[in-house]
């Protein structure tokens, strides 16, 4: 019996899963000089499409095929009009490449955003701020654009104000309860903006990027912290409370340990003063914070990768 390409000796039928291609990672840097002083837009861009594209994996017929290159072009003539905010620019990508190509059916837009900051308020001059980056994520699937924002990278440090005491205890535990330890993260943060208000339209995203940001922190310094769990949980509590247009945020927070060193040996004592930073391993906490009755998955979570 001669076997077809599509089945295995068992007669079993090989097909197509899921798929999407596309440019990874265009680097774009927008210099806007109207004026004598000049802003800076720095982002990473990345387009994939979804659609049949079923032949051009299985016959290598590529008619359908949107060139990875026509898209990386796009990406840069759509700049030269503009960028504005970072989830607007991912629409227009995606509103563009699923209606000049009729049989692109929706696709994935990502994008990180990098700051820079004046050198002391120079007209033209630039040092990178490196203390976050800004990201979002737009797909398009069955007609309807989803969006989802977030930080990440955004170094915090508490210095007192944090306490880790009550957990279990086995023979293996040698860690010692604390009611007063140093408290630091870098916080990884995404938010998933409500459908519904996405196609309303009206939200003003850089507006709310700053206003998260700000309540992030907020909660960070200002929670009493028995664990970072709950830390984690008050600073999305807050963010879901201030703004309605949000369905829920995820986090993942690694748990940057400071060891008090024993300075016992040199005959000096260590009041909470002198720690070892460690870099790894680390505790690492991710949550899905929500309102009530939204649903635990969202299509949109199982293209977006390092999330629970």
């Amino acid at each position: 019996m001669t076997l077809t390409a599509s089945e295995t000796s068992t007669g079993t039928k090989i097909v197509l899963g899921r798929n999407q291609y596309g440019k990874a990672e265009v680097r774009l840097v927008k210099i806007t000089r109207d004026t004598a002083r000049h802003q800076i837009e720095d982002l990473n861009i990345t387009s994939q499409l979804h659609g049949d594209f079923t032949a051009a994996h299985t016959e290598g017929d590529n008619a359908a095929v949107v060139a990875t290159d026509t898209q990386k072009n796009t990406v840069y003539a759509f700049a030269r009009d503009g960028v504005g905010t970072l989830e607007g620019f991912l629409t227009r990508l995606g509103d563009h490449f699923t209606t000049e190509f009729e049989w692109v059916t929706g696709g994935r837009w990502a994008g990180q955003q990098f700051f820079w900051d004046r050198i002391e308020d120079h007209d033209h001059a630039f040092s990178a701020n490196k203390s976050e980056i800004r990201t979002a994520i737009l797909e398009i699937a069955d007609g309807q654009n989803n969006i989802v924002a977030g930080i990440e990278g955004l170094t915090v440090l508490k210095s007192t104000g944090s306490e880790f005491h009550g957990f279990p205890r086995d023979r293996y535990t040698t860690l010692k309860e604390t009611t007063d330890r140093i408290l630091a993260t870098d916080v990884t943060a995404r938010w998933r903006y409500n459908t519904d208000a996405v196609a309303g339209g009206g939200i003003r995203f850089d507006d709310v990027y700053a206003s998260v940001r700000r309540l992030l922190l907020g909660a960070f310094a200002d929670t009493h912290s028995l664990a970072l769990q709950q830390t984690m949980f008050k600073m999305g509590e807050a963010v879901l409370e201030a703004h309605p247009e949000i369905d829920e945020i995820r986090m993942s927070l690694p748990n940057n340990h400071h060891f008090l060193v024993d300075l016992t040996p040199f005959g000096q004592d260590n009041p909470n003063e002198v720690f070892f930073a460690a870099d790894r391993p680390y505790g690492l906490i991710e949550a899905a914070i929500k309102r009530d009755g939204v649903p635990d998955t969202h299509p949109i979570w199982e293209n977006s990768s390092g999330f629970c």
